[in-house]
Parts: structure tokens; C-alpha cells; sequence
């Protein structure tokens, strides 16, 4: 038995050490939300970027992604540890770059300046999809399988509460009408945040990869992992998913942006409550992911996912009101359910995923799900483009290029749903246990009772 699956004193299974990685995750969360997520979408979009380009910031490292096929080979060479560190150091120069170019506009013009910005951001995702390959094996192969579900249930709430005081502090770094240099003290936070992480990274605790003694020279059977019948299923609910996942972070806030005039600052702070739903994850879910599975998870949550757009379809359609509280609970409920699909399908990749061919197994899964996660904001954003200044009333709705946008999102979520349906987890509750458990047998119920009854 592997070090990191011999149980401590008091069963509590978790390696020493493992606290690295949620302080890792924590100083990571604070680098990377600013230059993958709003922050750079407004910056971007302060250049004059199209929605087509935005859509090329937001899908740029879902898509890099890809370069995990031709990486993963090299894992067992070169150990997890050593593999993550070169990459994630390798990005944090690329972020200092970054810092740099919103004070460059006394000599470039602003089409130069977001053609410099997008060539940074691919070196910058270049090097993380390459070597985020080996984080997934290592963490399968650190954390013991009876505890995945509460480590990826502390590790989201580290992520999230980092995210959160990061879009806070954009919030307030970008109030009112930002100039170029807030702009670029907002991205030297991230550079410095990045390079904190790498001492926690390098502090995780390593462990060889399992087939390090004979590493096999034949091809990669790539066809047949795919076909894998499990592991297939989940690929497909996984990548329906992150098409409809893809373009909502970027277009809920374009749509903020340009429909209701909203600041950058206001559209930061608004946007950080998803962060706050993200963390109360932990509180809704907590250790529950290990005993009820996570098919009855994506389930729930892909229904709960299909309200929400449905609320921003009417919000886009002017059924619902703008107000400041409708906001703040769709983004509340997005990012506490997001959260929820991110952990329940890593958790049943980790679960299905046999050891034998483990690297190449994580590395299609990933380059997969991030290629449609990639791609969708692109699609998304040419299809908003493409409708322009399109305006037709209707029995419901007024409907516009982004009721269109929420409109279409709504379906492919509903595939994504039936997908989830069909996934192979022998072991998982059905909806049934797992609402019963959440609203009946856990403190949760509270707030079932505290709901004014008609």
C-alpha cells in the first residue's frame, strides 16, 4: 500500500502534508480568477475587444488544454511534483508579462496592446495545460478513495473563498472608471500571488507514479480508452456540460456590461457572490459526495442549473426585473452549483478511471471536457455577434441576441441532464436519498422550515 493510503492515528486517512495542497489551491485561486475570469473579460473589453474575442479569452485555457495527449507520456519520466512546478512557474512569468501592458499605452495603440495581451495569455495557458496533465494522477493517487469526496469538498471551499475576496478586491481596485494602471496593480497581484503558491506546490507530497519501474513504449491506445463504456458515458455528459457551462461566466457578464450599464466594479462585487455559493458548498455537501455518489448530484444540480438559466432568460427577455437581488441570487446559485458539478464529476472520473493507463485516462478526460469548455465561449460569443442588433417581440419574452443566447444554453443543459441519467455508478444513491438526506436527516431542514408556508 501506497504511504498516502496508510490511515494516521485516530482514521483519519488524509497523507501528512496534504494541507499544502488547500494552501496551494489557495494562493492559486487568488492568481489565476484574475486573469482567467472577469477581470481580464473587462479589460479586454475596455481595448475594444468583440464579443468573438472575449470569447477567445474565456475559451483560450479550456482549449490549451489539448496539449495534455502529447504530455502525458512524460509523467512517469519526470514525477508529478517536478511535472506541476515547471508549469505552474513557467505561467507565473507569463502573468508578470501581463502586468505590464496595461502601462504600455503611452506607445501602443489598443488593438496592439490586446494582440500582445492575447499572445501573453496563450503562453500563459500554453504552459499550464501542458503540465496541469499530472495534477489530477497525483491527487487520485495521494488522496485514498474513501475520503476524494470530502478533499475535493475542502479543497472548492479553499478555491472559493480565496475567489472571492480576489473579485472583492478587483471590486474595489477597478471602482468606478478604471485606468490602464489599476489595471495592471490588479494583475501584479496576481503575478505575486502565483509565485506564493509555487512554495506550497513544492511542499505537497510527492509519490512515484505507478508505473515508473517499466514505462511502455507502445502507442497509446487512445480508441479504446475512449470506448471504455463507464468512462465514455461520462464523457459525454461531461462535455454536453461544459458547452453549456462554457459561455456563461463570460456572457452573464457582457450581458451585465452592455444591457444594464452596470460599472466594472459593481459587475466584480456582483459577481463574487457565485464565490460565496461556491464555498457554501462545503456546508450543503460536505462528506455526504463519499457515501451518496455523484450521479444523484449532477442530477440535482443540472435541474437546479436549468432554472437558473431560466431566470436569466427572463431577466434578458425583461419578464424579471433588473434588480440588484434577482442578480445576486442567480449568481449565488450558479456558483454554489457549479461547484457541485465540478466536484461530483471529478470525483466519479476518479472513481472510474482504472489505474492501469491512469495518465492517458485523466489526460482525455480533460482535454475533452476543456476542449467543449474551450470552444463553447468562442461558439457563443460568433452566434451573439452574428444575431447583432436583433429584436423581435414575443408571447413571453422579448427576445434579443442574449434571450436567444440563455434560450439555446437552456437546451444543450437539458442534454447534459439526460446524459447524467445514463451514467454507470454502482455504488451511488438515487435523487430520492440524497433530497431526503439534504432537506430531512441534516441541519440543512432549517431552512425547509423557516420557508413562510402559504
Amino acid at each position: 500500500m501506497a504511504q498516502s493510503e496508510q490511515p494516521r492515528p485516530g482514521g483519519d486517512l488524509f497523507p501528512p502534508g496534504l494541507k499544502n495542497a488547500y494552501l496551494f489551491s489557495t494562493f492559486n485561486a487568488l492568481s489565476f480568477q484574475i486573469v482567467l475570469n472577469s477581470p481580464m473579460v473587462l479589460y479586454g473589453k475596455s481595448l475594444g475587444a468583440t464579443a468573438t474575442v472575449l470569447g477567445i479569452i474565456a475559451g483560450m485555457m479550456p482549449l490549451l488544454v489539448i496539449f495534455q495527449i502529447p504530455a502525458a507520456q512524460y509523467i512517469d519520466r519526470v514525477g508529478y511534483r517536478r511535472f506541476v512546478y515547471a508549469g505552474w512557474g513557467t505561467r507565473v512569468a507569463f502573468i508578470f508579462g501581463m502586468a505590464l501592458v496595461p502601462l504600455t499605452g503611452f506607445f501602443l495603440n489598443p488593438t496592439t496592446q490586446l494582440a500582445l495581451l492575447l499572445a501573453l495569455l496563450f503562453g500563459f495557458n500554453l504552459s499550464r495545460g501542458i503540465s496541469s496533465c499530472a495534477w489530477l494522477p497525483w491527487i487520485s493517487q495521494l488522496v485514498p478513495e474513501a475520503v476524494r469526496g470530502r478533499y475535493l469538498a475542502r479543497d472548492a471551499a479553499c478555491v472559493n473563498l480565496a475567489s472571492f475576496f480576489t473579485f472583492l478586491l478587483a471590486a474595489f481596485c477597478l471602482a468606478g472608471s478604471p485606468r490602464p494602471w489599476q489595471f495592471a496593480v490588479l494583475f501584479g497581484f496576481s503575478a505575486l500571488m502565483g509565485a506564493a503558491s509555487l512554495t506550497f506546490l513544492k511542499r505537497i507530497p510527492d509519490c512515484p507514479p505507478p508505473n515508473l519501474p517499466g514505462v511502455s513504449r507502445q502507442p497509446v491506445p487512445w480508441a479504446e480508452i475512449a470506448r471504455f463504456p463507464a468512462f465514455r458515458k461520462l464523457l459525454r455528459s461531461v462535455i454536453a456540460w461544459s458547452v453549456a457551462y462554457g459561455g456563461m461566466t463570460a456572457f452573464t457578464v457582457v450581458y451585465l456590461k452592455t444591457e444594464t450599464a452596470m460599472s466594472e466594479g459593481a459587475i466584480l462585487a456582483v459577481s463574487s457572490v457565485s464565490f460565496l455559493g461556491g464555498l457554501c458548498s462545503l456546508w450543503f455537501l460536505g462528506s455526504r459526495l463519499d457515501h451518496l455518489g455523484s450521479k444523484p448530484v449532477l442530477s440535482f444540480s443540472l435541474l437546479t442549473w436549468l432554472a437558473i438559466i431560466a431566470g436569466w432568460a427572463l431577466l434578458a427577455g425583461k419578464v424579471l426585473p433588473v434588480r440588484l437581488g434577482v442578480i445576486l441570487g442567480l449568481q449565488f446559485f450558479m456558483g454554489l452549483f457549479a461547484a457541485l458539478v465540478q466536484m461530483a464529476n471529478t470525483r466519479l472520473a476518479m472513481a472510474v478511471i482504472p489505474p492501469m493507463g491512469r495518465n492517458h485516462f485523466f489526460a482525455l478526460y480533460s482535454v475533452l471536457s476543456n476542449l467543449a469548455l474551450g470552444l463553447s465561449p468562442v461558439l457563443w460569443g460568433l452566434a451573439i455577434d452574428a444575431a447583432g442588433a436583433f429584436s423581435a417581440p414575443g408571447p413571453l419574452l422579448e427576445w434579443d441576441r442574449y434571450t436567444l443566447f440563455f434560450a439555446a444554453v437552456w437546451v444543450v443543459m437539458a442534454l447534459a441532464l439526460l446524459l447524467v441519467f445514463r451514467l454507470e455508478e454502482p455504488r451511488a444513491a438515487s435523487m430520492e436519498t440524497l433530497l431526503r438526506e439534504i432537506l430531512i436527516e441534516s441541519p440543512q431542514r432549517v431552512w425547509v422550515r423557516l420557508w413562510p408556508r402559504p
